[in-house]
């Protein structure tokens, strides 16, 4: 108890102190204030809304899983949001810091207009990418990314890894984008491994929706960025807690729109 008692009191000290990014067209006032309590532990869903999530296994995506089924975890349903436990194994996670580590680099985001990365304020991390072809295990991630969300890889990203340090963040945010060229191949979902228990932040939060994912080494987060029909669902808006105490390593895969008409079908009542 006292333990926890400090851990909240650090994170309220901390964040009450922290000035945080002047907000943009990507997060509102409001967005960012709800961030910043969900942070803080401040926010906590009620009985009626988490009452209806389900822990089960899933074997029915890929012919792996009938085999070896996943075990998921409902976070959210609309939009869908899920947890996969137990899906990248240690000497994974060691193979992929240790590719990392010689070629991080200041992550960027995408401009919405060019399409070119750029660094920005609203991200304070480190990142690099890797192909499939670059190691085996990265292609058995790919693979297994696969298995886990029924999707193509076709039109997959590269893995990127990403490490966050003592006061790493990435701001409030969508995965897809707004407009121009990039958005006729959109990011249709995100999947998100967790490579490191972080004791204080580093969770992922969804301020429109009241949804923190706390930072547990091996899992893997799953939603969808847009609803079945390729309408934006700007309720995925989401970001990354600073870290508190020592750091985060996480691994993400986008995955893109084209090639999953007959994988994810259009459903009429998504958007009700």
């Amino acid at each position: 108890m006292k333990a926890l008692f400090i851990k909240r009191h650090f994170m309220k000290t901390f964040f009450g102190i922290s000035k945080n990014r002047i907000p943009s067209s990507k997060a509102s006032m409001s967005s960012l204030t709800t961030f910043k309590k969900l942070c803080r532990g401040e926010i906590q869903r009620n009985v009626s809304e988490t009452s209806h999530l389900k822990c089960r296994y899933v074997s029915n995506l890929s012919a792996f899983s009938k085999i070896g089924p996943f075990k998921l975890e409902e976070m959210h349903l609309k939009p869908k949001i899920v947890i996969f436990h137990d899906v990248l194994s240690d000497t994974e996670i060691e193979l992929l810091k240790r590719l990392a580590k010689p070629i991080l680099e200041r992550a960027t985001i995408a401009n919405q207009q060019t399409g070119k990365a750029e660094r920005s304020k609203d991200r304070v991390s480190k990142s690099s990418w890797f192909p499939d072809e670059y190691h085996s295990t990265i292609r058995t991630i790919t693979k297994r990314v696969a298995d886990m969300t029924g999707l193509s890889m076709d039109t997959a990203e590269e893995l990127q890894v990403v490490n966050y340090g003592l006061g790493g963040q990435y701001d409030p945010h969508f995965d897809f984008f707004h407009w121009g060229k990039l958005k006729e191949v959109n990011r249709i979902a995100t999947v998100l491994f967790y490579m490191s228990d972080v004791s204080i932040g580093g969770a992922t939060v969804f301020p429109k929706l009241g949804v923190t994912l706390e930072a547990r080494k091996g899992t893997a987060a799953f939603w969808y960025n847009l609803h079945s029909s390729g309408e934006l669902d700007y309720s995925t808006l989401h970001g990354a807690c600073p870290v508190l105490i020592g750091e985060k390593w996480v691994a993400n895969k986008w995955i893109r729109e084209r090639g999953q008409e007959f994988r994810r079908k259009c459903d009429p009542k998504d958007l009700e």
